[in-house]
């Protein structure tokens, strides 16, 4: 085999036996499950204090102990016959597929596979065309051969990769290289995390891609998507409090179709977990709606800052601990909204994952609202939330304020 298709053979048996893990995982996870229901059943009425108790815990510890310690034995043996067979392991899965499954998965286990230290978890980089860029002028002069003063990063949305940005043809970022010079440059991460932990992470990083810039840097645009709009005030805000440099060469940031103020959908599961957990039966199954990321959970209210779920229940119903917010000084930001709706009016419903006022910033509490200026403002019509990413009248605004 030649180096290359070894390297990739590598990769791909390090994302089997990632997979096989979570397999196991998920497994013993659900093994769990039964035994607390089977624990619970057993153990007789809570009014007569659960008498049975103690010898039922006794005896199914060991029984679930045993098939907990079956199933990890299984996911060792996979673990041996993936690195015994790791170089004859072909990619039997097209590029943009895989990354699109892996993507989906850290956006909803990615807090656990980078915890476990899991081969799937996506480590933070800025790619172009999948590739992950080296932070050295020279090997940036190299992979960006045009690059120019004017640098855009582009930050994908939860569950999804760098490589979305194109859809249906269209890339926002390839179309402003084209009509306005700009240089593209695409940030993949896991969108399980905290939209906190990827933001320092973020301002980090691009600090690092500015200080190796291959030519003189004039400014620098953000364009997040969804969660990629949260992730870029994350960083922001991070950037700020450490007093990196590369917030002195921001001039624009663009969110389209940001949950600024949170999604009812995660509000939504958070409330099916409080409501399974009110009886003693259906609480073990409270645990399946436990499964969704930091990232996720973030969503509910908007969260960025670490203030913001630090010593709360990511599970529980709390309330909004967001203060007042502000979006950065010094920068012109814009926000782009779409609806299904297919005319304006006074109340629209949203794009199927957020609503149209957290799109655009507003909330009911003036400290919380999100002032974009009305000239910075977009509502496209009879749109969803990912038709934002090839939508002509959405590139026709970002054409308009960027040039």
């Amino acid at each position: 085999m030649t180096s290359d298709s070894l390297r990739g053979a590598r990769k791909n048996a390090d994302a089997l036996r990632g997979a096989s893990r979570l397999a196991v995982q998920a497994t013993q996870g659900v093994i769990g499950i039964v035994q607390e229901m089977h624990c619970t059943i057993a153990s007789g009425p809570a009014l007569l204090g659960k008498p049975l108790e103690r010898p039922v815990r006794a005896l199914t510890g060991l029984i679930y102990a045993t098939l907990q310690g079956v199933t990890q034995q299984v996911g060792a043996g996979i673990d041996a016959a993936l690195t015994q067979l790791a170089p004859w392991l072909g990619d039997s899965t097209p590029g943009p597929q895989r990354e699109a499954v892996v993507a989906a998965l850290n956006g909803v286990l990615g807090d656990a596979l980078d915890e476990s230290g899991n081969a799937l978890a996506i480590p933070m980089a800025f790619r172009i065309h999948g590739q992950p860029l080296r932070l050295e002028p020279a090997a940036l002069r190299d992979a960006l051969p045009g690059a120019t003063g004017k640098l855009l990063v582009l930050v994908h949305g939860s569950s999804m990769n760098d490589l979305q940005w194109s859809r249906l043809g269209h890339d926002h970022g390839a179309a402003l290289a084209r009509d306005l010079g700009y240089t593209p440059v695409y940030l993949h991460y896991n969108s399980g995390l905290h939209v906190s932990r990827n933001g320092r992470a973020f301002s980090e990083l691009l600090e690092q891609l500015v200080a190796a810039w291959p030519v003189p840097l004039e400014e620098v645009t953000l364009l997040g998507h969804s969660m990629g709009g949260l992730v870029s005030r994350s960083a922001c805000l991070a950037a700020e409090a450490g007093g990196q440099l590369w917030r002195h060469k921001l001039r624009r940031l663009v969110c389209l179709g940001t949950p600024h103020h949170g999604s009812p959908l995660e509000r939504t599961g958070s409330w099916v977990d409080v409501l399974l957990g009110v009886s003693a039966y259906s609480a073990p199954f409270a645990r399946l709606g436990q499964i969704r990321g930091a990232g996720v959970t973030d969503l509910r209210f908007g969260n960025v800052l670490d203030e913001h779920w630090e010593g709360r229940e990511r599970f529980g119903w709390g309330g909004d601990a967001r203060r007042k917010l502000a979006l950065p000084e010094g920068v012109a930001c814009y926000a782009v909204a779409a609806t299904s709706a297919q005319a304006l009016a006074e109340r629209l419903p949203g794009d199927g994952l957020v609503p149209v006022d957290s799109a655009l910033g507003r909330h009911l509490q003036p400290e919380l609202t999100l002032r974009f200026p009305e000239a910075n403002q977009r509502i496209i019509l009879h749109a969803n939330h990912l038709d934002l990413l090839n939508h002509p009248e959405v590139y026709a605004a970002l054409r308009t304020w960027l040039a």
